[in-house]
């Protein structure tokens, strides 16, 4: 299971990267919420699956809090699944994100 963890840790922390980046510029991006959210929403949007990812990563090194990465024993193994995680998560973004009526399925 602590495989998974890291995994998921890893995509959640690369998906708070494009949301951070647009909603500190100040520019829409879409999020869960609505297709072009605002920038605060996406501020709040990429600092939510900022802290997701460092739970996981407390989650996968057994102390069930926070963990910051230096202190999550991202070696090894450990450190490819956390990577391929964040890699899978960013060709799905660029994926949706590159179509021109990208949406959520929830979303019209």
């Amino acid at each position: 299971m602590t495989v998974v963890w890291y995994f998921l840790a890893g995509m959640f922390m690369a998906n708070s990267v494009p949301h951070l980046v647009t909603g500190i510029a100040g520019q829409q991006h879409m999020t869960p919420f609505g297709r072009m959210s605002s920038a605060m929403t996406n501020v709040v949007w990429g600092f939510i699956n900022l802290l997701l990812g460092l739970f996981l990563l407390g989650l996968a090194t057994g102390s069930g809090m926070i963990t910051l990465p230096w202190e999550a024993n991202l070696t090894g193994t450990n450190l490819v699944v956390f990577v391929v995680g964040g890699f899978v998560m960013a060709i799905m973004a660029a994926w949706l994100f590159s179509r021109p009526n990208a949406h959520m399925p929830w979303q019209k």
